[in-house]
């Protein structure tokens, strides 16, 4: 897997799939990386165990920025 890769819960999803890009562990990676979350945004998201790529997308629902993710694409490693 390529790309930047920042700290995700995979248990933090929305009833759409889409994990949440709202917490702490998150927030901190993206100021460390000095990423601004857009439309469209490719990143690898890990957990420290599990690791996925995803495409960031604005949930107009939640009012809160989520990743798009392929659930049979996880794999182990970061």
């Amino acid at each position: 897997m390529t790309g930047t890769t920042v700290y995700a819960d995979f248990h933090n999803a929305d009833p759409s799939g889409r994990v949440r890009l709202n917490l702490h562990g998150t927030a901190e990676d993206l100021k460390r990386l000095s990423i601004e979350l857009c439309e469209g945004l490719k990143l690898v998201l890990s957990d420290g165990e599990l690791s996925v790529e995803g495409v960031v997308r604005f949930s107009s629902e939640e009012q809160v920025w989520v990743a798009e993710i392929d659930w049979n694409e996880i794999v182990d490693g970061e």
